[in-house]
């Protein structure tokens, strides 16, 4: 699904300088090269402040501790995504309450989750889906009508930018009261291992999550509450700062796959490619297809792609609530996107390495199935 070993041989001069320098100066935690991470991912997204982490899943767990949200308080989240961005909400002893998202999409919107809004709502969690960004616009003037905190999930849409309606463009992540991110291996900007990272534009939130990332202290040995052991390590640090220069490189080469891809299925009648919104750039995190011929037809081409070498994987195969960790939160009510789509989609290789040859035989072999 992605080629990392030959995105590292097109940077291995620089990347092989930046882990043994890190290994020649000792300072493997919270060294200068985690500093200088936070700073360059912060000038590039245009955000007051980054707060790098172990990995995606602390990152959205460390947000809802500095927002204080309590036992009980329900958190509003989609059902059709990874299993993370409900799982910190559980092990919080919050409560998650998962909607339906668009059919187009694939992301929740203002419609959907302000039909699930209660009087113990605190947050909405939107996730910008295999890359590209919810109607923030839409979201955030639900949660200012409601006074809720929203927390956006951007561990797959880093570089993604959303446009509001007079103009302004912000880079996702950084529009809500936090963003969260993964650099783990595989997304758009990953590292050698697991990583991840905070946004925000709050002084206050940022001092907050910063301490409790930190074993809820802001000087050393002096603990002022209870936090977690969350650190990005600075040999991970290293390699994103060579990775970080070429994000912009990275996410151009992925729409271009994408392009091609549009290109070669858009006579398939069977096949939906994916939907580009106006307000938001897509950095193609997957290309997911919906096979409109369902679960048979889908599984039917999955196995046919594999026969050809072609992995193609099912993101994602059940809604949340269908899952055995989440059954304490289901009433037995489902939604019918959700379950269309985990019924329908699959996701096709892309990454930067992608190459014409390539792009050309993936795309020869998906039409000839539905020849």
């Amino acid at each position: 699904m992605v080629d990392l070993k030959s995105q590292y041989l097109k940077l291995k001069t620089d990347l092989d300088k930046a882990v043994l320098d890190c290994m020649a100066s000792t300072a493997y935690i919270n060294g200068p090269e985690v500093k200088r991470f936070q700073h360059q991912l912060e000038q590039f997204l245009g955000v007051k402040h980054v707060i790098p982490c172990a990995n995606g899943t602390d990152a959205l767990q460390i947000a809802m501790m500095a927002l204080d949200l309590k036992m009980g308080d329900e958190v509003i989240v989609p059902a059709f995504t990874y299993v993370a961005t409900a799982e910190v909400i559980a092990l919080l002893k919050l409560v998650p309450v998962m909607v339906d998202v668009d059919p187009k999409t694939f992301n929740i919107t203002a419609e959907t989750l302000e039909k699930a809004i209660t009087n113990r709502t605190k947050a909405i969690v939107p996730v910008h889906l295999f890359g590209q960004t919810a109607d923030m616009e839409a979201i955030l003037a639900i949660a200012q009508k409601y006074n809720l905190f929203v927390i956006e999930d951007n561990a797959q849409a880093i570089g993604a930018d959303y446009t509001f309606a007079h103009g302004k463009s912000q880079k996702a992540g950084t529009i809500g009261d936090f963003g969260c991110t993964s650099f783990f291996p595989s997304k758009n900007l990953g590292c050698y291992g697991d990583g991840g990272a905070l946004m925000t534009n709050n002084d206050v939130l940022a001092a907050r999550a910063r301490s409790i990332a930190n074993h809820g202290q802001s000087q050393q040995y002096f603990h002022e509450e209870t936090g977690v052991n969350s650190r990005l390590d600075s040999l991970q640090a290293a390699i994103l700062n060579v990775k970080l220069p070429h994000l912009n490189q990275f996410n151009q080469a992925r729409r271009a796959a994408a392009d091609f891809y549009d290109a070669a299925f858009e006579s398939i009648d069977d096949l939906q490619t994916p939907i580009r919104t106006q307000n938001s750039t897509h950095v193609f995190h997957q290309y997911t297809l919906q096979v409109r011929g369902g679960q048979k037809q889908r599984a039917a081409l999955q196995q046919h792609l594999k026969n050809q070498g072609i992995p193609a994987m099912i993101y994602y195969p059940l809604p949340l609530y269908r899952q055995k960790a989440f059954a304490n939160y289901w009433d037995g009510r489902t939604l019918r996107v959700t379950e269309k789509l985990c019924n329908t989609v699959i996701s096709l290789p892309i990454h930067t390495e992608m190459n014409t040859d390539i792009l050309n035989y993936i795309a020869t072999q998906v039409t000839s199935f539905f020849d």
